[in-house]
């Protein structure tokens, strides 16, 4: 594939993400698909990205997540987004909704095998996070 084709992939996946349409996220992940959402704590099989997505921005409801630089090289797609929410659904790691909005960056590098992302690394700052909604760490 192409970086053109992986680059469309890949923004179509975050629309899909934006727009909280879990259920397409199927549709792009690889059958062998591995989410690092840490270093060392991988979920595999997109049932645990969309668990993991699905908690994190049901905190945020209506939340923004605007693409503000992609790259990409071979297999592999890199995109750096800023986040701005509202926390006032769910708790986030176990803070309750705080109404507080938050800002944040977070750069995502995917990997692409046989037309579908096969691997998603996703490099976040949490504590950040959880100082910006007044949560001690």
């Amino acid at each position: 594939m192409s970086v053109e084709t992986n680059k469309k992939l890949v923004r179509s996946f975050y629309e899909a993400i934006e727009q909280e349409n879990y259920e397409a996220l199927k549709d792009f992940c690889h059958q062998d698909f591995v989410f690092y959402p840490q270093v060392d704590t991988p979920f595999y099989g997109v049932e645990g990205l969309i668990e993991s997505e699905k908690k994190n921005f049901d905190a945020f409801p209506g939340f923004k997540m605007p693409i503000k630089s992609m790259v990409a090289e071979g297999d592999q797609v890199a995109i750096y987004f800023i986040f701005e929410g509202t926390h006032t659904g769910t708790p986030f790691h176990g803070a309750s909704a705080t109404g507080k909005n938050v800002k944040f960056s977070l750069l995502m590098l995917l990997r692409i095998a046989d037309g579908k992302i096969i691997e998603k690394r996703s490099h976040v700052d949490k504590h950040d996070i959880l100082r910006q909604l007044g949560v001690n760490s």
